[in-house]
């Protein structure tokens, strides 16, 4: 009989964005309760020792977490557990390094290097507007935080440039017709381009055209559109490739040249 939540994970059932290898042992690091859901999420541990190369095992990801080197957010976070998610920022100050969580075309994270002025702020979607006690006004975003009197005009699905420092909304971008986007869920996950369309479907799932730089075009839910700025310039660095899938041919005659 199951006392409480799962306090385990197998290794078999780590979302295959981890890249974790089968063989090497049984279990895999089960993210702690957090910003993140458990399945879009990136724990510290598997950061820290199988993307970023800082630690050879787990005893060595305590040791770095424990002396508080790791902020996320800028929180210092000492759980290595801890889920950092989509639009992340993590520092590592012993390093001077600033890293934003991004996906790639192939729905992996991709830890991609931004400068320290870049790394004073973050993206976050909005998921709901509230009226709260006392009829004061706030906004849900998708990393879980709570916005009190954001701006009359940001609506959901829209995002806004928050501080990390002092956790204000510094400026919002609407969720329109021409301004570009990122995807950050389902199959064209890491797509950048620009929304051409939305379908409305009430009681049902609203579908989004977007057109990317190489002038294709795809459909997608409502819910995994992400806003990332004002017409077709972002305002957070993207990661290499820009957000431009390559078909299977494409992608093997880049990586052929790559190699001669």
């Amino acid at each position: 009989m199951a006392r409480g939540p799962r306090k385990h994970m197998k290794r078999m059932f780590a979302p295959s964005h981890w890249m974790l290898d089968k063989l090497k042992g049984r279990w895999a690091p089960r993210p702690s309760a957090g910003p993140h859901k458990l399945r879009e999420c990136l724990p510290l541990i598997v950061m820290l020792r199988d993307r970023l190369k800082y630690a050879l095992n787990y005893n060595e990801c305590k040791m770095i977490v424990m002396q508080r080197f790791i902020k996320v957010d800028g929180k210092v976070r000492t759980d290595m557990f801890f889920p950092a998610g989509f639009m992340d920022v993590v520092q590592i100050e012993k390093t001077k390094e600033h890293f934003r969580l991004l996906y790639d075309t192939k729905s992996r994270f991709v830890m991609h290097k931004i400068s320290k002025d870049e790394a004073e702020y973050k993206m976050c979607r909005i998921k709901q507007v509230f009226t709260g006690p006392k009829a004061s006004p706030y906004a849900v975003t998708h990393d879980g935080r709570t916005l009190r009197y954001p701006d009359p005009e940001v609506k959901v699905n829209d995002s806004v440039r928050l501080d990390i420092n002092t956790g204000k909304i510094l400026d919002y971008v609407k969720f329109d017709i021409g301004n570009v986007v990122m995807i950050s869920g389902g199959n064209n996950i890491g797509r950048v381009g620009v929304i051409t369309h939305r379908e409305r479907h009430p009681g049902s799932f609203e579908i989004v055209h977007v057109k990317d730089q190489a002038g294709k075009s795809f459909a997608t839910r409502l819910h995994n559109v992400f806003v990332i700025g004002t017409g077709t310039k972002p305002w957070i660095s993207l990661p290499k490739g820009n957000g431009i899938k390559l078909s299977i041919v494409e992608d093997r005659h880049a990586k052929l040249s790559k190699k001669h």
